[in-house]
């Protein structure tokens, strides 16, 4: 099965350049723990999560006020839209990761997380609860 068919495609993105206070402020509020960033033409830059940003607040100097392109991975792991759901599984497994952004032609198109991979499998299999 493909990434697609499971993926949240009502997915929350942040501006590289919005506060880590807004950042949080949306993460508290969608209860989620992270979340892509765009630049201003929405194209994908990085991604953001509420450890990355615990551990850059606990260096003195360093304040909510601070824009989100500090403290996000640029680095972005992310999937394809027609990549198999194991794949992207061992992915996010192998790379310690509980979310990622989905993406089709460079377009961010959802964000595929640990939770969605296991409720896809728990419905699978619910015929078979114990």
């Amino acid at each position: 099965m493909r990434v697609d068919s499971i993926i949240n495609k009502n997915f929350h993105i942040i501006n590289v350049n919005d506060t880590i206070d807004k950042a949080l402020e949306l993460m508290h509020d969608l209860n989620i723990n992270g979340m892509p960033v765009v630049d201003d033409s929405e194209t994908l830059v990085g991604m953001i999560v509420k450890a990355d940003i615990y551990r850059f607040m606990i260096h003195p100097g360093h304040y909510v006020s601070c824009p989100v392109e500090w403290v996000m991975s640029k680095s972005v792991i992310l999937s394809q839209s027609d990549e198999d759901i194991i794949t992207v599984a061992k992915r996010l497994r192998k790379n310690d990761i509980v979310a990622m952004p989905v993406v089709n032609n460079d377009k961010i198109v959802g964000v595929i997380t640990i939770d969605d991979i296991l409720d896809y499998f728990l419905g699978k299999n619910e015929d078979n609860d114990d």
